[in-house]
């Protein structure tokens, strides 16, 4: 029973730490094409979060994993049976609920490791940027290794594709339905201004995917998504063991 690990950890264990830095991994309930589970999002974004939290652990960090949110905001994939909303407030909410606690026990650094593309984050750390001792950040985990990207795949895709497929084959092979996913083909707007990115809009993803899949899922193999992790895990580790030794003054994060 690690002490890093909140949802596993017993009393007798967590009584005597004196935590530096919370660990928060954000996830979604929803389809990922054909082939993936609902809680793809869930899994992933505490799977990067145990290993990364374990490596910072070992090499001295004071930190602390809790248990993963498995709901994210869903307005956009709601056509989809069984996608599971929260709305953005709503999850600010619980956001805020959770930081509070870390404010009660004295945890004043927390990153906010999100896992869904629907959880849009930074408003809520400006919203709480005056409410709040507690120092927060915010890192969704598949951009932490984006320079790598174009090394690992053919085509990361956007959702249910070579990427995400690739890490549940690495993690949970067992709830992987190979050989049913779609072609992850995307349909574009009828707007040149939102097809280039300079308009944007809440994507409808009833009308942009056949089966929720956007991106090829084809080349993915366990390899490629145990590559992407290892980097991930150490990027994150190694910013969760300077998080820790940085110590808060008025010039913090500076």
């Amino acid at each position: 029973m690690p002490p890093w690990n909140l949802n596993e950890a017993n009393y007798g264990q967590i009584k005597g730490q004196a935590y530096e830095v919370a660990v928060l991994p954000l996830g979604a309930t929803e389809p990922h094409n054909l082939h993936l589970p609902y809680g793809t999002d869930t899994i992933q974004v505490d799977t990067v979060g145990r290993l990364a939290c374990a490596k910072a652990h070992d090499q001295g960090a004071r930190v602390v994993l809790l248990p993963a949110i498995p709901y994210g905001t869903e307005t956009n994939q709601m056509r989809f049976p069984m996608a599971m909303n929260l709305d953005p407030s709503t999850l600010a909410r619980v956001i805020t609920d959770l930081v509070d606690s870390l404010a009660t026990h004295g945890v004043l650094k927390c990153v906010l490791l999100n896992g869904h593309g629907g959880n849009d984050l930074k408003w809520v750390l400006r919203e709480l940027h005056l409410k709040t001792p507690v120092r927060l950040f915010v890192a969704h985990w598949w951009k932490l290794a984006a320079d790598r990207h174009k090394e690992i795949f053919v085509d990361p895709g956007d959702h249910a594709g070579e990427l995400e497929t690739s890490m549940i084959l690495a993690h949970r092979p067992d709830l992987v339905a190979e050989g049913t996913a779609d072609s992850g083909t995307m349909a574009r707007t009828r707007f040149a201004a939102v097809n280039q990115g300079w308009v944007e809009i809440t994507r409808p993803w009833h009308l942009l995917t056949t089966n929720s899949g956007a991106g090829d899922p084809g080349p993915s193999t366990a390899e490629k998504g145990k590559a992407l992790t290892e980097v991930v895990v150490d990027r994150l580790a190694a910013f969760l063991v300077e998080l820790d030794a940085s110590p808060i003054d008025d010039h913090f994060p500076f």
